[in-house]
């Protein structure tokens, strides 16, 4: 495991769960929070109600002995600092291992979905590669209640073992081959889900909320099926599941992120009053450079864009977003 936030928590619970505990061996960048971890047996700043079992000797700051004694890489650190991350890690480190991410977000500098930054810049073979999505919130796996992963790979062999790996008795799993669909929409919900925090934010109510689900849903259809253009089922639990528990849910940070801008926060003041990364604020900028070179029109990607890095009046933009909205 690669990554210290609350999902990667929320994964070590699973795999310790599934039993695998024994075998599971966990990055954390920060010394003190892994000396916690080792001491307490708990996450200091994520989910510290779960208790961690795996072995102390397992828990490591040194990235590079964790990728030497793994065959399954989980990656979960935000989209915007996976780089860092990986920094020590040379190419050769990720030979003949499963890599999977569980990141819901974009590389900012490159504008690519991590499966794709991960065969570019380290050589990973597609199959190699899968991708954990919702819908699913950490705060509510670390509760034991009743969950849904999918987990999608070119290689549905290595989407089934991942699945059986974090299957518990409150985690069901789905196998998918669409790891470009599943990985976009994850990104895109959350921008739905600030948008969404936006219209709460200065003043609209559920009505409104409804209507613009709905619109964000045919978005994505229209997304995902422009740059990857395969059969697939829009209203399944990896798509619009996952938007919805994102638009919705009270441990949403993208809505919370995105109700604090509707509120006049500032982007700075309401990220260092969250002291938690909001995935949809990056990929905002990112998803628009994309769809400039698609030449796709996305109106609520765009109200959130504008309002983000336009700096224009959430007010305004809300107002002018539900001219378009059917």
């Amino acid at each position: 495991m690669v990554g210290s936030g609350s999902w990667a928590t929320a994964i070590v619970k699973m795999l310790e769960d599934n039993n695998a505990n024994k075998s599971v061996f966990w990055w954390v960048r920060n010394r003190e929070t892994a000396d916690y971890i080792r001491r307490f047996r708990h996450n200091p700043n994520y989910l510290s109600a779960v208790t961690i079992k795996i072995p102390k000797r397992h828990i490591h700051t040194d990235v590079r002995l964790v990728f030497d004694h793994a065959d399954i890489i989980i990656l979960n650190t935000p989209a915007a600092f996976l780089k860092a991350a990986l920094a020590q890690v040379p190419p050769e480190a990720f030979r003949n291992k499963i890599i999977v991410s569980a990141i819901k977000g974009i590389i900012p500098d490159e504008n690519q979905i991590v499966g794709d930054y991960l065969q570019e810049h380290y050589q990973i073979p597609i199959e190699n590669i899968a991708v954990i999505s919702g819908p699913c919130h950490a705060e509510e796996v670390s509760l034991e209640k009743l969950s849904y992963l999918t987990v999608a790979s070119k290689n549905t062999d290595v989407a089934a073992l991942v699945a059986s790996l974090i299957g518990t008795r409150y985690i069901k799993t789905n196998v998918s081959d669409d790891i470009y669909g599943t990985e976009y929409a994850a990104v895109l919900k959350n921008i739905y889900a600030v948008a969404g925090g936006m219209c709460h934010g200065v003043g609209f109510g559920d009505n409104f909320q409804a209507v613009l689900v709905s619109n964000a849903i045919r978005e994505m259809a229209y997304f995902v099926d422009t740059v990857h253009p395969i059969e697939r089922d829009i209203k399944e639990s990896a798509y619009l599941g996952d938007l919805l528990v994102t638009a919705y849910s009270q441990f949403s940070r993208n809505r919370t992120f995105g109700n604090m801008i509707g509120k006049g926060y500032s982007v700075r003041s309401a990220q260092l009053e969250m002291n938690m990364i909001a995935e949809g604020y990056y990929a905002s900028n990112c998803i628009q450079q994309i769809c400039t070179k698609y030449a796709i029109d996305l109106p609520i990607c765009n109200a959130v864009y504008n309002v983000l890095y336009q700096h224009r009046s959430p007010v305004a933009e809300m107002k002018a977003l539900a001219e378009k909205l059917t």
